[in-house]
């Protein structure tokens, strides 16, 4: 379905006239897979709404590996709140996972705009208290959860989403195993023995779950107990191939 600015949960607010000030200042976009749309450190003087296709926003370690900060989809805006900051520079490099379209706005007209809408004030105000704590929810699984569980939740996620068992991961399995804080070959092991197990059917990208109950119980599961029923002699656990699940 394509994307309207009224349908963006950051507009909604916005009266006709504004709307349509909005739009006048907006600029399209439009990047082919594997093209930057800014890197990490350049000035932020706009930001964007993703129209089709999927951003991958991301950050270099020191080490020189990437890690996977999030996935943009279209509907959703990003990089807006740095419009509160004086000087702002973006803290993360968005590069198209795929062939994608965007709107940019400029971040001064915007702002501008913004003191005479109240109500889209505390829907921006609002949007941010939702991401922060998402933001704090992650780090919690990243700290108190292992990597079965963030698997299983991200399959959970899927299925929420989708409101299917059967679904096709849309970013590669490589730029997912990095947001959840793994390594590749641990998501496609982890994976794999979910397969063995009967909890999910994996081809390609295609996951199919046969067992919901025990996936949702994987992903709310202690990190530091073993799966239920799925210890082997000698206390390997058969999903990570390791003593414990993590």
């Amino acid at each position: 379905m394509p994307v309207e600015l009224r349908d963006t949960y950051l507009f909604t607010t916005l009266t006709d006239e504004q709307l349509q000030q909005v739009k006048d200042l907006s600029r399209k976009i439009q990047l082919d897979e594997n093209e930057a749309l800014f890197e990490c450190g350049n000035p932020a003087n706009r930001f964007f709404l993703l129209l089709s296709g999927q951003i991958k926003l991301s950050r270099l370690s020191v080490e020189g590996n990437e890690k996977v900060i999030g996935i943009v989809h279209p509907g959703h805006t990003f990089a807006e709140a740095l419009m509160f900051q004086d000087r702002p520079c973006y803290p993360v490099t968005a590069t198209a996972l795929k062939r994608a379209e965007l709107y940019a706005f400029d971040n001064q007209q915007f702002s501008q705009m913004l003191r005479n809408s109240i109500d889209s004030c505390f829907r921006m105000m609002g949007d941010m208290s939702q991401r922060l704590r998402a933001l704090i929810k992650e780090i919690d699984d990243l700290t108190l959860q292992g990597a079965i569980n963030r698997i299983a939740g991200l399959l959970c996620q899927y299925h929420a989403m989708t409101e299917k068992t059967t679904f096709t991961l849309d970013a590669p399995k490589g730029v997912l195993a990095s947001r959840l804080s793994i390594k590749p070959e641990t998501f496609s092991r982890i994976l794999h023995n979910l397969s063995d197990l009967g909890v999910i059917s994996v081809k390609g990208n295609q996951i199919q779950i046969l067992d919901l109950d025990e996936l949702r119980e994987l992903a709310h599961e202690d990190s530091f107990a073993e799966p239920r029923d799925r210890s082997i002699p000698g206390g390997i656990c058969p999903l990570t191939g390791n003593r414990r699940c993590s």
